[in-house]
């Protein structure tokens, strides 16, 4: 039996002082490298799972989370790491914690929770040295009113753990990294088997995959990676940032994921006809069709997300018509020969990208989030030409938001019918193809030689003909 490690009761009041003793002056936070970092990702870990917030807007460099901001930009790399990796495992890092403590840790101590995980985080699936995330957590607990009495606890607890690391890694290697509601929801819809793959699946950071607008072959020898079955190209893992990669400037290509170009590809030759993007930001599938000769206009609800949408499109040389406008009041008195609407969802197929998503959304949202595109596809609809066609998809792994909800807005709409995709016309994506022609991706799809390099976002998109 592994020996606990204690930590101070709750119980009892320490005495009181009879002379107050003069409070040292603390120390800036600077004189300790690495300390603001780490308590930057404590706290944007403690937004994320007591508060529900979204990770991407805790790290938007402008308006996110202040202790994030303040930070240079190599203290912000450290942070993300440090945050998505302890949310990618957050299962099997509260196991091991669990195993190591002597009790439970007291209800309200959420800020000494936090710190323990992303400590752990660090010890046991980053690459950095055990001492400096030990005596940095040490010295967060130090700091922290709430946690300076558990500082010796800390210490011994993260000692410990590292020096059993590997067993532990491999004692909590068969817990899925998933919340159990989740976990849940897959096994009902995929099947137990499928459902452990794409937990499985979502340990490992997804891919940068690019839409370049000519030559994918040539962009790949150049930019060092390969070219996947339906021409986007993906990059093999690398240090910096896209934006100083060749081509950017400009604009041969712009980030989309692999799955997130499959709805403008169903369309096929689309040159010459009218198309409307009903969701538009950032702008991937806009670009797309601008690319394939579509005139486009784009719709956006959100000043801020148009304002980037247009910056994207002046980058990659393409003019598109932006209107400002919430979907359901977006009536421009004539239709189109092309409606696409990438919808509002819960995000679920995107968790390699954003494992926040498992921690702030759940089955409530999934439920609100299927009656709200159901409204939205119910009036995309009414902007199809006849004998026009409008993709809808999304990036949620759940039926309720896509196949259910589909189906139920056709039965009402006989003059509507789905246009099937053929398994022949998409090779080595066969296996997304569903039984009804609709693509429905998981990240446990498209296996590759190298696991940074294989697997898909969770996307589902379908076609329907207007009669």
């Amino acid at each position: 039996m592994k020996e606990k490690t204690k930590h101070p009761g709750q119980k009892g009041r320490p005495a009181p002082h009879r002379q107050k003793a003069k409070q040292p002056v603390e120390p800036s936070h600077a004189d300790k490298p690495g300390l603001e970092a780490r308590m930057a990702a404590a706290k944007m870990l403690a937004a994320v799972v007591d508060k529900k917030v979204s990770l991407d807007g805790l790290m938007d460099g402008e308006h996110g989370n202040p202790a994030y901001t303040a930070l240079s930009e190599a203290d912000r790399g450290l942070v993300r790491a440090i945050v998505t990796t302890s949310l990618r495992f957050l299962p099997r890092i509260e196991a091991m914690l669990n195993g190591l403590l002597d009790a439970p840790l007291p209800a309200g101590a959420r800020s000494l929770y936090h710190l323990l995980v992303t400590a752990a985080a660090q010890i046991l699936y980053l690459d950095v040295p055990d001492h400096s995330a030990v005596d940095l957590a040490v010295e967060q607990a130090n700091r922290d009113p709430r946690s300076r009495r558990f500082a010796g606890m800390v210490n011994a607890v993260l000692r410990r753990m590292g020096r059993e690391k590997q067993a532990l890694i491999e004692d909590t290697r068969s817990l899925p990294c998933v919340p159990d509601w989740f976990l849940n929801r897959l096994t009902a819809v995929y099947g137990a088997e499928e459902a452990r793959r794409i937990a499985e699946a979502q340990m490992l950071p997804a891919a940068i995959d690019l839409t370049v607008k000519s030559d994918a072959g040539g962009w790949a020898e150049k930019l060092g990676g390969h070219v996947l079955p339906h021409g986007s190209l993906r990059l093999a893992a690398f240090e910096g940032s896209v934006t100083a990669l060749p081509g950017y400037e400009n604009g041969a290509w712009w980030v989309q994921d692999a799955a997130a170009a499959l709805p403008v590809l169903m369309f096929g030759e689309v040159a010459g006809k009218t198309a409307v993007d009903l969701c538009a930001a950032p702008g991937g599938k806009t670009a797309q069709l601008l690319a394939k000769g579509a005139k486009v206009t784009a719709v956006e609800q959100s000043a801020n997300r148009l304002k980037r949408l247009k910056g994207n499109l002046d980058r990659l040389g393409f003019e598109a018509e932006l209107v400002h406008s919430d979907l359901l009041n977006f009536n421009p008195g004539h239709g189109f020969d092309l409606v696409l609407l990438d919808a509002p969802c819960s995000s679920t197929g995107t968790t390699r990208r954003h494992p926040d998503v498992l921690f702030t959304k759940g089955p409530a949202d999934i439920e609100k989030l299927a009656t709200v595109q159901e409204k939205l596809l119910r009036h995309a609809l009414t902007l199809v030409n006849p004998g026009g066609r409008l993709v809808f998809s999304n990036c949620s792994l759940d039926p309720k938001e896509g196949e259910e909800m589909v189906a139920r807005v056709l039965a009402d709409h006989p003059d509507f019918q789905r246009l099937p995709l053929d398994r022949q016309e998409w090779p080595g994506l066969e296996q997304a193809i569903s039984s009804e022609g609709e693509f429905r991706t998981t990240p446990a799809m498209l296996s590759l030689p190298h696991p940074y390099s294989s697997g898909l976002d969770g996307f589902y998109a379908c076609q329907l003909l207007k009669i």
